[in-house]
């Protein structure tokens, strides 16, 4: 077993999954306090890095895309106090911070855990009920149905339709925006029967965030909404199979049957998926200018 213990939380390793447990300090996130110890099983990692610092260093994982449906919902917009994935690592705990990584990353090679998009979540989401209060309104989820009710900070029109109750079967999206600069941020649910383009500030089926202290805390509404909803990947399979068109991955659900690619041309085109998600998770900031260097340089050499 492998552990790294830090103010910032503890990371514990047993070859099968990984417990996040995060710390006390002050500088730990509301999110990650509220979320409590995450159990992540190995086979949904995609990989895990140790980036070192002046005065300090960061463990972060990777997860394998569709495996969190907190990531899901928040797109991976998650700042670092709150990123249950992150470890700030102390100058003097870097050997232990190394020796992590290498049981991580010798487990995943052992157990031969691919790093392509799964198709079902494999973590289970928050727990149910839940309810929090930030921006505009309050936001509940009791497994079935989401209600907003509006506080005395709401938009006058919005308010006086009143509070809303949403069935979880008329949802067919959720998603958290976090405030960044001068634009507000958002928890929207997209509603089948009246989807809207509304700025959250109008949209009665969105709570509309200002960047406070609580606004994080949406995030768990919109993950425990989110592991409820058909996964993307069985959603974008169904969607191609209605339009008369193949899933774009074989094998997805309601793939059509087809004759096997040759072995080089189908490592060729993995190897194409892979370089694409790298530039996505370049873009988006979970990989280093460094990690994704050396992985797209790997990746280039095998092709």
């Amino acid at each position: 077993m492998a552990e790294i213990i830090q103010k910032d939380g503890t990371w514990t390793f047993d070859g099968d999954a990984l417990r996040l447990t995060p710390g006390r300090d002050k500088n730990v996130g509301l999110l990650r306090r509220t979320l409590g110890e995450l159990a992540v099983p190995l086979e949904a990692l995609a990989g895990i890095s140790f980036e070192q610092g002046k005065k300090a260093g960061r463990l972060r994982l990777r997860l394998r895309d569709g495996a969190d449906p907190l990531l899901h919902a928040t797109g991976g917009r998650l700042t670092e106090p709150h990123d249950p994935y992150q470890l700030i690592v102390e100058s003097d705990r870097y050997g232990v911070a190394e020796y992590f990584t290498e049981e991580v990353r010798n487990a995943l090679l052992l157990d031969q855990v691919p790093s392509d998009p799964v198709d079902g979540y494999l973590l289970p989401g928050p727990s149910v009920p839940l309810s929090v209060s930030a921006g505009d309104g309050t936001a509940s989820f009791d497994g079935e149905r989401v209600r907003l009710e509006w506080n005395w900070k709401t938009e006058d029109a919005k308010a006086a339709a009143g509070a809303r109750t949403l069935a979880l079967a008329d949802i067919t999206a959720v998603e958290w925006q976090p405030a960044v600069g001068l634009e507000n941020g958002h928890l929207r649910f997209t509603v089948r029967s009246a989807p809207t383009k509304a700025p959250a500030k109008y949209d009665p089926n969105a709570v509309e965030l200002w960047g406070f202290k609580k606004d994080p805390l949406m995030a768990l509404v919109a993950a425990a909404v989110q592991v409820r909803l058909p996964h993307p990947a069985v959603r974008d399979a169904a969607g191609s199979v209605a339009a008369g068109e193949p899933p774009a991955e074989p094998g997805a659900v309601g793939a059509p049957a087809a004759a096997p690619a040759p072995a080089a041309e189908h490592d060729h085109d993995a190897l194409l998926r892979r370089l694409r998600e790298l530039g996505e998770l370049h873009r988006s900031g979970v990989l280093t200018d460094e990690e994704f260097t050396l992985a797209k340089q790997a990746i280039l050499k095998r092709m």
